[in-house]
């Protein structure tokens, strides 16, 4: 019989929820940085990128498709506007950009949740439009409202997930042209924290400042950030109608937008590190300029989304070593901008939360923080290269979200955490144990991950010889069994409703 102290098992798990539970509202709405960001790029390099990225706006041009203001308004900024290809005079998108704000605040409905966008700070926010979704017992299906509505609900009970995010996944039992008044109150309403707009229409970009004005008010809708909405690019340097016109409606309602260049780099970019950095800051300076052209002042993202593609079968791949550089050099470029940025996440081209999924997120999340990102997408619940959001994941990245948070923020160098006083009391040869200082912080010395199993091969053997998917999957049942909504005002709980059913009478239902 072993003489070491008994480890926990199911109580020890239990155990550590309750700790969990009691120190919640203590963990912060976002994360405050105090560790160095990484930088990949020296100063002739970072030149370089900005010289290309200049050369390519003013020679190459980028196309603003079907969107006749927005030709107009760079036309009046001294632009050369042929048909609907916009050449950009150098120097002229980054004199632009000196009215957008280098850090923000998104409010949340509850105060104590708004987040600070820029600086250094870093948002985790959930998976975002995945058609699919999946767990462990019912498998790989198409999203419902449900479906939806439980990520939401997840997504507001986990401490370490700073946003209620925007498309967790696509209820596909809704029509095409009413599911955005449903997503957008099933963050307003099943959250209080700060969440993100529709995109997929400019008058379904409308309709959630409508919302947004119901919740908040019109006028401090006005005056502050109360929505975030996500712009890609069509790379090769292309913005579509869609896209400009819901950035429009955005910016002129002083709300957030994220400019984030999507690309698949051999395939929409080129193959290098160097070009495809080139080609996504033309693609970002140029949709942010617009914004602030449509609003001078109004706040604006610099995003990116890169992934390699591989060569033999020409399909996403994620975690890779030139990933990391593309992120890490971009995030430097964010910050010569004087910008957010927003990239990252816990990315993975595996289908199932298995031993891919767990190497190629963390080779994404770790750079995430260590780069600077201000703002993650995917942070949580990602599969399947964005074509799932599996349950299990979600719960999984939570855990891992976590630990960036005890990272970020660095060696204590405070008088508890030198430990002299331990050292002195200790003598050599002896265990810290028992000690006064490792008694004084035995609740909080390491960060414990609640998806993780530590004891014995014993114990766990005696456990029911669970892996970390299982552990997760009883963890997301567990939470959506104990969800309490958080309480809404009952006349603007209602004003939404009667919003929502005005717009859904007013046309047919349609998928497209």
């Amino acid at each position: 019989m072993s003489d070491k102290p008994a480890r926990g098992g199911r109580r020890g798990r239990e155990a550590r929820k309750a700790q969990r539970a009691s120190t919640s509202e203590a963990v912060s709405p976002y994360i405050r940085r105090n560790i160095p960001c990484t930088e990949i790029l020296d100063e002739e390099g970072l030149q370089l990128i900005e010289a290309n990225a200049d050369t390519i706006l003013a020679e190459t041009g980028i196309d603003f498709r079907g969107h006749a203001r927005a030709l107009e308004l760079w036309k009046e900024a001294g632009a050369d506007v042929d048909g609907e290809r916009v050449r950009i005079p150098k120097g002229l998108a980054h004199k632009l950009l000196k009215t957008a704000p280098r850090e923000f605040t998104q409010h949340a409905r509850n105060p104590a949740r708004s987040v600070v966008i820029g600086g250094n700070n870093t948002v985790f926010a959930p998976v975002y439009g995945a058609p699919f979704v999946t767990d462990m017992e019912r498998g790989r299906r198409y999203g419902t409202i449900e479906d939806f509505r439980d990520f939401v609900k997840l997504a507001y009970l986990e401490p370490n997930i700073h946003h209620s995010g925007g498309t967790v996944c696509e209820p596909v039992d809704l029509p095409v042209n009413k599911r955005h008044l449903d997503m957008v109150y099933s963050h307003m309403r099943w959250s209080d924290k700060a969440f993100m707009g529709s995109v997929t229409a400019p008058e379904r970009a409308a309709d959630t400042i409508e919302m947004s004005e119901i919740l908040f008010g019109k006028e401090f809708v006005d005056q502050n950030c109360v929505v975030i909405n996500l712009i890609n690019s069509n790379a090769p340097l292309v913005f579509d109608a869609t896209m400009l016109g819901a950035a429009e409606v955005y910016a002129a309602a002083n709300q957030a937008s994220i400019i984030s260049p999507f690309i698949l780099a051999g395939a929409m970019s080129p193959v290098t590190a160097a070009g495809t950095l080139a080609q996504l800051l033309a693609e970002a300076l140029a949709g942010m300029a617009f914004t602030q052209l449509v609003r001078p002042g109004s706040p604006v993202v610099f995003g990116t989304f890169v992934s390699s593609i591989s060569m033999q079968s020409g399909a996403p791949t994620f975690g890779t070593p030139e990933g990391t550089m593309i992120l890490t050099a971009a995030a430097q470029l964010a910050r010569r901008l004087g910008v957010p940025f927003r990239s990252g996440g816990s990315l993975t081209a595996s289908k199932v939360a298995d031993a891919q999924a767990a190497y190629e997120s963390a080779n994404t999340l770790l750079p995430t923080l260590q780069a600077g990102v201000n703002f993650s997408l995917h942070a949580a619940g990602w599969l399947e290269g964005g074509l799932s959001a599996g349950f299990e994941k979600f719960i999984l990245d939570a855990d891992q979200l976590g630990g960036m948070a005890v990272l970020a923020k660095g060696i204590d160098l405070t008088e508890n955490g030198q430990a002299m006083d331990a050292i002195r009391e200790i003598e050599p040869g002896s265990h810290h144990l028992g000690s006064a200082h490792t008694q004084a912080n035995f609740e909080s010395a390491f960060y414990r991950y609640e998806t993780a199993d530590n004891n014995s091969y014993e114990q766990w053997d005696a456990d029911g010889r669970e892996d970390a998917c299982t552990r997760a999957h009883k963890i997301y049942k567990e939470k959506l069994a104990s969800y309490e909504a958080p309480a809404i005002d009952p006349g603007i709980d209602e004003a939404l409703q009667a919003f929502m059913t005005q717009r859904k009478d007013a046309e047919p239902d349609s998928n497209i």
